[in-house]
């Protein structure tokens, strides 16, 4: 992701003080080598409900996966590069580069019918998504949306798929909560 993102982060000292923990660009900023102009910026994962305000540890601070935590939360900011980007590709090679890039982030299996388009992915999550900047579409098994910044979607454990049909990035900031499966 080309955008970098100011994280703020608050906490508390050894006296129940209310303090900044983290004031940085965030870090955990990723992208598939074979997918310019897509990735992802952690900004913060809660691994159980009720979450803990306990500690000063950053908990973004492991590899990134695509799913929260069992019974946790991730948030962050997503980025979904044009697909003239990688027109000039085969359907084989787009195919192999996005198996690729999702069982990076433990998501292999996420990938239950993939028919429509090579991103289609299912979790077992409520995602809470809005569009930043930019222009997306998001597709499911029987239709298609498209989305204008400022735009929300509630994606609730679907099969789906962002395309960009644009010429620039499209950047989307999410949070993903742990659901029951579909």
């Amino acid at each position: 992701m080309e955008q970098s993102v100011r994280r703020i982060v608050t906490g508390h000292n050894a006296l129940g003080k209310s303090v900044i923990l983290l004031d940085e660009t965030a870090h955990r900023i990723t992208s598939h080598p074979d997918r310019p102009g897509h990735g992802l910026t952690e900004l913060w994962v809660t691994d159980s409900a009720p979450a803990s305000n306990q500690g000063s540890d950053d908990p973004t601070e492991h590899p990134v996966e695509l799913a929260p935590p069992a019974k946790g939360t991730i948030f962050r900011f997503f980025q979904v590069a044009p697909e003239s980007l990688s027109a000039h590709l085969s359907p084989e090679e787009r195919e192999e580069i996005t198996a690729r890039a999702f069982e990076a982030m433990g998501a292999a299996h996420a990938r239950v019918d993939t028919s429509r388009h090579p991103a289609m992915h299912k979790t077992s999550t409520v995602d809470y998504i809005l569009l930043l900047s930019g222009e997306v579409t998001m597709l499911v098994d029987e239709g298609e949306v498209d989305l204008n910044p400022g735009d929300v979607v509630v994606q609730r454990g679907t099969n789906h798929a962002w395309v960009n049909r644009s010429e620039q990035p499209a950047v989307l900031v999410a949070v993903l909560v742990d659901a029951e499966p579909v």
